[in-house]
C-alpha cells in the first residue's frame, strides 16, 4: 500500500514537473517571438464574460467565439499575461505570406500589390496633382516615428468648406490589418476616375465632403522600414490604438500621439458618418462595444450594417462575411472593448461609426486584394449614401435669421449622447434615423426651447427642416460666475455648467454621488461662448457633486446639482 502511494506520488510529481517545464518553455518561446516580431498571438479558452472583461482592460483581444479568445500581445502586455499563468496556445503566422511589393507607383495603382510607404505617399499626392478640382490632401498628424498620417478630401469644391455633411473612411489603425489600406486607396481612385461618368458617384461627391484615411497606423504597418515586412498591431510604443481613446472605464489611459492627433482631426470635422476598417474576421460591428445597453439608434445601426453585409453577399464567394449574425454583430454581444474608436466617435462626438472586419487574414495576400474590392465596392458606396438621408435641417435666430448652434434632441428616443448639434457657423445639422415620426426639441443658450412635432423620416429620402428659434428677452447672466453655475438645476437629461474664466479650456470633470462614489471621470473642452454640457440621463435621481479641474493651470472649482426623474 505504501509502495503504491509512493509510486502515485512520484508520478504526480513528475507530471507536475513536466507541466511546469512545458509552461516555462512556452513562456520563453513567447518572449523570443516578442523580441523578434514585436508581437505574439495566443489563444486561450473562453473564460466567460467576467474573464473577458478583466482581460480586455489590459491586453488586446482580436476575436472571441464560444470556445476561445484570440489575444495579440505587445511588449507592454506580454509579462502581465505570463504572470497570469493562463493555459495558452501560440499561433504561428507568417507576417508577409502572399505579400508582393510594388516595383513602381503605376504597378501599385493596379491595386494587386502593396506599395512601399514612400510609394503610398506619392500615390496620395498623385491624386491631388491629377484631380486638383476634386480632392485635396491633409495631414491628420504624424506617428511616433514621424511618418505622415494622411487624409484625402474628395468633394466637388474640395478647397472650400461647404455646408455639406462630412463622412470619413479610415483603415489600418491596427498596422497588421492591411485589406482596408488598399481598399481605401482604390476607393479614392474609383471616386475620382468615375466622377464624370457615374451619376451615383457624382451625386456623392457633389453633395458630401468625403474624407479617406487609408493608413491610420503607419508605424505598425511599416515597422521595419519602407516595406510591409513584419507589421504589428500596435503603434511604435506598443499601444493598441483602437483601445486608446477616452473611455469612462479607462480613466488613466495614456493617450498616444496618433490618438490625440486623430481626436483633434475628428473634432474639427464632426463627421456625421464614419467607418473603421479592420481584418481578422469578416463581420460588420456596430455600437456599443463597451455597454450592454442598446444605442438609441440600435435599429438604424443594425439596418445599415445588415445592408453592408447583404450587399457583399451578392457579389462575393459563398461563406464570405457570414460570421455571427450572417455578417453583423453588436459589439458588446461579440466581446467587450474599452477605449475603442467606434464608441468614442459615437458617444463623445455624436457621430455614427461602425467597424468593418474585411478579411479573416490579418495581412491579406495580394491574390485576394481584387476580391476584397469586388466584394465590398458597392457596400462602400451604399454606406456613405446614408449621409444623404434622414433629417437635414438648419437652425436660425427668429429675429435676425443668423445661424444658431443648438442641440437637437428627440424626446423619448435619445439617450447616451445620441443627440446632435447644429453647426455654429451655418446652423446646419443632420440627424440619421430609422423611418418613423419624431418630435424634435431644439435647445440653445439664450433661446427659448422649441418643439417641432411629427417630423417624418422615410427610408432612402431626405427630410428638410428650417427651424427658427426665439431669443430670450432676459437671458441669465453667465459671463463670469465666481462658482460653477448650473442650469436647469434640478435637471433630468442634460445640465449645463458655466465655469469661471480661469477654469475654461481643457477641463477634467469628475462627478461624485452623495456617498462619495465617483460615477464619471472624463475630459472635455470648454469656451467663453458655450457652457459645459453634463449628460445626466444615466444617473439615478439624487444630489451629485462635480469637480472641474483645468488641465493647463491645475485650478479647480466645484459645485453640486440635482437629478430628478
Amino acid at each position: 500500500m505504501v509502495r503504491n502511494l509512493l509510486i502515485s506520488f512520484f508520478i504526480l510529481s513528475f507530471s507536475a514537473h513536466l507541466c511546469f517545464s512545458q509552461k516555462a518553455s512556452d513562456d520563453e518561446r513567447l518572449r523570443v517571438i516578442m523580441s523578434e516580431k514585436g508581437q505574439a498571438e495566443v489563444i486561450i479558452s473562453n473564460p466567460g464574460h467576467q474573464g473577458i472583461e478583466r482581460l480586455t482592460r489590459v491586453v488586446s483581444i482580436s476575436s472571441v467565439d464560444r470556445k476561445a479568445v484570440h489575444i495579440i500581445l505587445s511588449p507592454l502586455t506580454v509579462e502581465w499575461f505570463i504572470s497570469e499563468a493562463y493555459d495558452y496556445h501560440i499561433v504561428n503566422r507568417s507576417d508577409n505570406k502572399g505579400v508582393t511589393y510594388s516595383k513602381s507607383i503605376s504597378e501599385a495603382m493596379d491595386w494587386e500589390s502593396y506599395p512601399s510607404y514612400s510609394q503610398y505617399d506619392s500615390i496620395m499626392r498623385f491624386f491631388v496633382s491629377n484631380y486638383s478640382g476634386l480632392c485635396r490632401l491633409d495631414t491628420i498628424g504624424t506617428s511616433i516615428k514621424g511618418r505622415l498620417i494622411l487624409a484625402l478630401k474628395v468633394s466637388d469644391n474640395c478647397n472650400i468648406n461647404e455646408s455639406e455633411p462630412e463622412v470619413f473612411y479610415t483603415s489600418s489603425i491596427h498596422g497588421d490589418e492591411t485589406a482596408g489600406f488598399i481598399l481605401m486607396l482604390r476607393l479614392a481612385d474609383y471616386l475620382l476616375k468615375n466622377y464624370s461618368s457615374n451619376n451615383r458617384v457624382k451625386n456623392l461627391v457633389d453633395n458630401l465632403e468625403i474624407w479617406i484615411n487609408p493608413l491610420a497606423n503607419p508605424d505598425g504597418t511599416y515597422r521595419d522600414g519602407d516595406l510591409i515586412i513584419s507589421p504589428i498591431r500596435s503603434n511604435a510604443n506598443g499601444y493598441d490604438l483602437n483601445r486608446n481613446f477616452p473611455d469612462p472605464h479607462l480613466p488613466n489611459i495614456a493617450h498616444q500621439k496618433e490618438t490625440l492627433d486623430m481626436m483633434d482631426f475628428m473634432a474639427s470635422h464632426r463627421f456625421i458618418l464614419s467607418a473603421n476598417f479592420h481584418s481578422g474576421e469578416e463581420v460588420v460591428n456596430y455600437p456599443w462595444d463597451r455597454w450592454s445597453v442598446s444605442h438609441a439608434d440600435e435599429g438604424w445601426f443594425y439596418n445599415i450594417s445588415r445592408a453592408w453585409a447583404d450587399t457583399a453577399h451578392l457579389y462575393s464567394r459563398k461563406g464570405y462575411m457570414d460570421y455571427l449574425d450572417n455578417g453583423v454583430t453588436n459589439g458588446y454581444d461579440w466581446y467587450v472593448v474599452y477605449g475603442g474608436r467606434q464608441d468614442y466617435v459615437t458617444f463623445s462626438l455624436q457621430g455614427r461609426e461602425i467597424t468593418v472586419e474585411l478579411d479573416t487574414n490579418y495581412v491579406t495576400p495580394v491574390s485576394d486584394l481584387d476580391d476584397i474590392w469586388e466584394y465590398n465596392r458597392r457596400s462602400l458606396i451604399g454606406y456613405i449614401e446614408n449621409a444623404l438621408y434622414g433629417i437635414h435641417g438648419k437652425v436660425s435666430d427668429a429675429l435676425n435669421k443668423e445661424p444658431v448652434k443648438a442641440m437637437i434632441f428627440i424626446e423619448g428616443h435619445d439617450k447616451d449622447n445620441s443627440q446632435v448639434y447644429s453647426d455654429s457657423l451655418t446652423g446646419d445639422f443632420t440627424r440619421l434615423l430609422e423611418p418613423g415620426s419624431y418630435n424634435l426639441k431644439i435647445t440653445a443658450d439664450g433661446y427659448r426651447d422649441t418643439i417641432v412635432n411629427n417630423v417624418t423620416v422615410i427610408s432612402g429620402e431626405v427630410t428638410s427642416l428650417l427651424i427658427n428659434i426665439e431669443p430670450l428677452i432676459n437671458p441669465p447672466d453667465t459671463t463670469n460666475p465666481a462658482h460653477p453655475l448650473f442650469y436647469p438645476n434640478p435637471g433630468n437629461t442634460f445640465i449645463k455648467a458655466v465655469l469661471p474664466e480661469n477654469i475654461r479650456g481643457k477641463v477634467k470633470i469628475r462627478i461624485f454621488s452623495l456617498a462619495g462614489t465617483k460615477v464619471s471621470d472624463y475630459e472635455t473642452e470648454t469656451s467663453d461662448i458655450y457652457p459645459v454640457l453634463l449628460e445626466v440621463g444615466r444617473l439615478p435621481a439624487g444630489m451629485y457633486f462635480v469637480v472641474f479641474t483645468n488641465a493647463g493651470n491645475n485650478l479647480s472649482c466645484r459645485g453640486s446639482f440635482v437629478v430628478i426623474r
